[in-house]
C-alpha cells in the first residue's frame, strides 16, 4: 500500500526521532549508512519532509537533520500525506474514476463495500499512530529492531 519512499521516509523520521537530542544534527550520509538507503534518493525524501516543517534542515560543515515537531506531534498520516499523498484513505482501491469513493455520484466498484471500512480503519491507525507512540513500543519490547 505505500510506496518505498514512503517507508523510507516513516523509518528516516523514526531514526531522527531515536537519536533526537537538543542541537544535534546527523549528517545524511550517516543517516543512509545507517538505514541503508542510497544517499541522493534519500536527500529528496529528507528535504521534502523538511519543507514541510516535519523536519529541520541546516546546510554547512555542522548542517543535517533533526526533528522538526516533538514526537507526539507527528503522525504516520503527517509522513504518508507528504510522500504519497492521502489518496489510499479517500479514493477507490482499484482505480476506478467512477467509484463513489471518489466523491463522485455514482456506482461503487466491484470492492467498494469490502474496502471502505479497511480504509477507515487505516485513515484511522495512521491518522492516530504517533512517532512517540512507536519510540514508546520500541522501549517497551526488545524484539523489535533498533535503529
Amino acid at each position: 500500500m505505500l510506496s518505498n519512499t514512503c517507508k523510507y521516509a516513516i523509518r528516516a523520521v523514526i531514526y531522527l526521532a531515536v537519536n533526537d537530542e537538543e542541537g544535534k544534527k546527523i549528517g545524511i550520509k550517516q543517516i543512509s549508512k545507517d538505514l541503508d538507503i542510497p544517499t541522493p534518493f534519500l536527500g529528496k525524501i529528507l528535504q521534502s519532509l523538511a519543507k514541510q516543517k516535519l523536519l529541520k534542515s541546516t546546510k554547512g560543515p555542522h548542517g543535517g537533520f533533526s526533528i522538526g515537531r516533538v514526537a507526539s506531534e507527528i503522525t504516520l498520516y503527517d509522513i504518508v500525506s507528504i510522500i504519497d499523498g492521502s489518496d489510499v484513505f479517500t479514493n477507490c482501491l482499484i482505480g476506478m474514476h467512477s467509484c463513489k469513493s471518489n466523491g463522485k455520484e455514482g456506482y461503487a466498484c466491484p470492492v467498494h463495500d469490502q474496502y471502505s471500512s479497511i480504509r477507515k480503519q487505516m485513515f484511522e491507525f495512521f491518522s492516530t499512530e504517533t512517532i512517540e507512540k512507536i519510540l514508546s513500543n520500541m522501549e517497551e519490547k526488545s524484539d523489535y529492531i533498533k535503529l
